[in-house]
């Protein structure tokens, strides 16, 4: 039959080179025994155009009667139009680049349980920090500060910012902060229930972010060891001192005029004078850094600590949510051409790059790196189970979440005073769910109250043009919201959560994802009752995002 070509490797093609049409088989003939265009239009001698009206092939395929084997120049361009149509559609999925939820797609469809993330878990069983023979301040030096009474059976936002308060007590007393999975249950089945859904009883955290917090390096001249599982914590301590949080928290924890600081410092000055390497808190007590204190100013109190600390600066999201981030980024980021096939360092702030693994802690895309999306108006609007939750916060003259509440944001919270212990006035409950569960009508004289107040600080240089909600609203009720902001003004795109297209282990993280898109927005407008928005607040903070640009409803 002749060459094959050596780009598609599967489409056998004729000797073409003295065929009188001169045309190349597919778009790869430059790399195979065949004339260019150019060759054959400059009257090259090997490739000499025949005045005959029919092509012969070579002398030495011509041992069958030339009837058999002769093309007629109509005969010639149907072939070359079928050979090129076969190497161009075997080329193209080579070079293509398929978003991960599509290749994952149907992968997915075979499974009707949620990930369960074996190959995450794997991936933190084996760190290199997980080695006794390793020098100080790891292997038989190390010590270690395992909190077993972290939360559970809370949402992401709950847990992160826990989590992150831990880990900078552990890197504050040189310890290895010992981590845990995203838990729901903690010694259940695999999967728990969550509204009416299966869902993941234990998430790895290397799902979810990257950076010091699970493991990775820490500064140069920092003498604290690194995070390490806790299922390597149990192998190298089997018999840990075991401490009650209520031994340093009994008189601290609900009292409104002790800091965080405070309850902080005690942590740090009671774990420095325990001798044992292997520090436990017990798992039945109360969390060591407790809702009452996120929950209100008396966190802010531990933010320069925080905003200096390499836990906090070198935090990071995971690569499976920056891959998410990334193959979505059309939603809520200019679509005037792609920029994914540069560097990293060539690409605009305002696209993350894409990580080539999904397992990896060390930090990709740091939070004091990110710059703000250029125009994007990310919004955090709470439906479903929210309510209720609303209704409770009115009853007991809930405040905002403390990293929602710096002193430079500009919009403020007034807690009534003729309400609490489980009781409230129409008027009150109504001004509670203005901000916590507001209306479409709520939602758009906020967003016009905003794009008044960004038109007067920043002229027509700052225009928004894209809007993203974060939500967990039904699609029905997100319709009527996209219909009633297109009203505003004509925005480039409206999207929201539904419309993301998430990979099978990134639909039960989406919370992370969300939290991204809105730690970058421009604009954030968040719900001052939310931990996600708070964590983001707070990241925005670190990124040193002008506090004008981060308002709540």
């Amino acid at each position: 039959m002749g060459t094959t070509c050596r780009a598609c490797r599967s489409a056998p093609i004729l000797n073409l080179s003295r065929l009188e049409c001169g045309a190349a088989p597919c778009t790869h003939a430059t790399t195979v025994t065949m004339p260019s265009f150019k060759l054959t239009f400059n009257g090259n001698k090997r490739f000499r155009l025949s005045e005959s009206p029919t092509l012969p092939l070579r002398n030495s395929d011509m041992k069958s009667p030339p009837s058999r084997f002769l093309l007629t120049r109509r005969r010639c361009t149907r072939l070359l139009a079928g050979v090129v149509i076969v190497c161009l559609f075997l080329f193209i999925p080579r070079t293509k680049t398929v978003p991960s939820w599509l290749q994952e797609k149907s992968y997915a469809e075979r499974h009707s349980l949620p990930p369960l993330y074996e190959q995450y878990h794997d991936y933190e069983r084996h760190l290199p920090q997980h080695n006794l023979s390793l020098p100080f301040p790891e292997g038989r030096d190390a010590k270690f500060l395992w909190a077993a009474n972290h939360v559970i059976s809370s949402g992401w936002g709950n847990a992160m910012q826990e989590l992150v308060m831990n880990a900078v007590l552990a890197h504050a007393t040189k310890r290895a902060f010992v981590f845990d999975n995203f838990t729901w249950e903690r010694n259940g089945p695999d999967y728990s229930t969550y509204n009416g859904k299966l869902i993941p009883s234990r998430i790895p955290l290397s799902a979810i972010i990257s950076g010091p917090i699970i493991g990775s390096s820490l500064p140069l001249r920092d003498v604290a060891p690194r995070a390490v599982s806790k299922e390597y914590f149990k192998k190298v301590c089997p018999n840990p001192t075991v401490i009650d949080s209520w031994e340093v928290n009994e008189h601290l924890r609900l009292d409104h005029n002790v800091p965080a600081l405070k309850i902080f410092e005690k942590w740090v000055e009671k774990l420095n004078n325990i001798d044992d390497p292997c520090v436990e808190i017990k798992e039945e007590s109360y969390q060591l850094f407790e809702i009452w204190l996120f929950g209100s100013k008396r966190i802010l109190s531990m933010w320069p600590i925080l905003s200096r600390s390499p836990i906090l600066k070198d935090f990071s999201w995971s690569p499976l949510i920056l891959q998410a981030y990334a193959d979505n980024a059309h939603l809520f980021t200019p679509t005037t051409s792609s920029f994914r096939f540069l560097p990293s360092f060539m690409r605009p702030s305002n696209r993350p790059p894409t990580p080539t693994t999904l397992h990896d802690v060390h930090p990709i895309v740091k939070s004091i790196d990110m710059d703000p999306v250029t125009g994007l108006l990310a919004l955090h609007v709470r439906r479903g189970d929210f309510a209720g939750h609303c209704s409770h916060l009115a009853n007991w003259s809930a405040d905002w979440n403390g990293f929602n509440q710096f002193s430079a944001l500009p919009d403020r919270f007034k807690v009534p005073t003729d309400g609490g212990w489980g009781v409230t006035s129409e008027a009150n409950t109504n001004m509670y769910f203005k901000a916590c569960l507001p209306t479409i009508e709520q939602i758009v004289e906020k967003v016009q109250e905003v794009l008044a107040d960004q038109r007067r600080l920043y002229g027509p240089a700052k225009e928004l043009k894209r809007v993203y909600v974060m939500t967990n609203g039904d699609v029905e009720w997100l319709q009527q919201l996209k219909e009633a902001l297109m009203r505003v003004k004509k925005w480039e795109a409206v999207a929201t959560s539904r419309d993301l297209k998430l990979s099978w282990e990134a639909k039960p993280v989406a919370q992370a994802v969300d939290m991204l898109i809105g730690q970058r927005a421009q604009v954030l407008i968040g719900n001052g009752f939310s931990s996600l928005t708070s964590n983001i607040v707070m990241l925005r903070q670190l990124g040193d995002v002008p506090p004008e640009d981060t308002r709540f409803w």
